[in-house]
C-alpha cells in the first residue's frame, strides 16, 4: 500500500502483562505492513513477562527487549524505547493492547499521503478477555491544542508521528497522563493531530475498570492543566468543565453499548 516502506519503531512499556504481552507481540507480528521494530522496555516486572518477551525475540530480530534497572514508570520506559528507535516513524502500544493486522500499512499510508507529521485512528474496547463491545472511540478530521485541552480524543495505541517532522521530543516523566501531557506538547508547537477514522486497534479494558478511578483520572487531568500547561486557575477552571462533561457523556455512552 505504500510506495516505499521507511521503518517504523514500535514504543512497548510493560510491566507485570504476562497475561496479555503475547498477543501483543503477535498482534505487531500479523502486520501487513512488515518493515518494523518492536521496542519493548520492561518496567522491572516481577512476573514472567521478561521470559515471554525473550522468546519472541528469539524468533524475530525485528523485536528488542530492554529492560529498566528500576521501576520508573510508563514516561521513562516509553522514552527510553524511543532513545533505542532507529525508524523515522515512531507507533505507540502498550502491553495489553492489540493491532489489527492493516493498522500500520493504512496509517503509514493514510500520513504519507496526507504529508502529515501525527496521526490517530480509531480504536474498539475489549474486555479483560477479549470480548469486544460496542464502544468506538471518537476520531474527528483534526484537532489542535485546545481541542485537546478541552478533551483528549487520542487513544495511545493508535498515534504514529513522523521524527523527521516533529524532531525528537520526549514525555514528561509523570506517573499518569504522560501521553496525553505529550500529545498537548506537540501541537503546542502548532501541529495538528490528524484522525483516520477507521478502526485499526483494540483498547483492552483490564478488570473492566472503564468506570473505577474517575475521581483520580479528574485530580490528573487538573495536575496537567496547571502544573505541566501552566495554565491560569480560569483557564484551567474552563478547560476542567469541559473534561467533566466529556467524561459524562463517555461513561454514559461506555455503559450503553457494552
Amino acid at each position: 500500500m505504500v510506495s516505499n516502506t521507511p521503518l517504523v519503531s514500535v514504543i512497548t512499556p510493560t510491566f507485570n502483562s504476562s497475561g496479555f504481552i503475547a498477543e501483543t507481540i503477535q498482534s505487531v507480528v500479523a502486520q501487513t505492513y512488515t518493515n518494523w521494530e518492536m521496542i519493548i522496555v520492561d518496567d522491572c516486572s516481577t512476573d514472567n513477562t521478561v521470559e515471554i518477551v525473550k522468546e519472541y525475540q528469539d524468533k524475530d530480530d525485528r523485536i528488542h527487549l530492554y529492560e529498566l534497572e528500576q521501576n520508573s514508570g510508563s514516561a521513562i520506559a516509553r522514552n527510553t524505547a524511543m532513545d533505542y528507535a532507529k525508524g523515522r516513524y515512531i507507533a505507540f502500544l502498550d502491553s495489553d493492547d492489540l493491532w489489527l493486522p492493516e493498522k500500520l500499512d493504512k496509517q503509514l499510508s493514510f500520513m504519507k499521503e496526507k504529508d502529515i507529521a501525527f496521526s490517530f485512528t480509531k480504536y474498539i474496547r475489549i474486555l479483560e478477555d477479549g470480548t469486544k463491545t460496542n464502544a468506538v472511540s471518537t476520531t474527528p478530521a483534526s484537532v489542535n491544542y485546545d481541542d485537546l485541552m478541552k478533551r483528549c480524543v487520542i487513544g495511545c495505541l493508535t498515534v504514529m508521528l513522523d521524527r523527521d517532522k516533529i524532531g525528537e521530543m520526549r514525555m514528561v516523566n509523570i506517573r499518569t497522563r504522560q501521553d496525553y501531557a505529550f500529545w498537548l506538547q506537540i501541537t503546542k508547537k502548532g501541529y495538528l493531530a490528524y484522525g483516520l477514522p477507521e478502526i485499526l486497534s483494540e483498547y483492552r479494558l483490564v478488570d473492566n475498570s472503564i468506570s473505577s478511578n474517575k475521581w483520580k483520572a479528574a485530580k490528573r487531568n487538573w495536575y496537567v492543566f496547571r502544573e505541566i500547561e501552566k495554565q491560569s486557575l480560569i483557564k484551567s477552571m474552563y478547560y476542567f468543565t469541559h473534561y467533566v462533561i466529556r467524561s459524562l457523556m463517555d461513561l454514559w455512552k461506555w455503559k450503553t453499548k457494552r
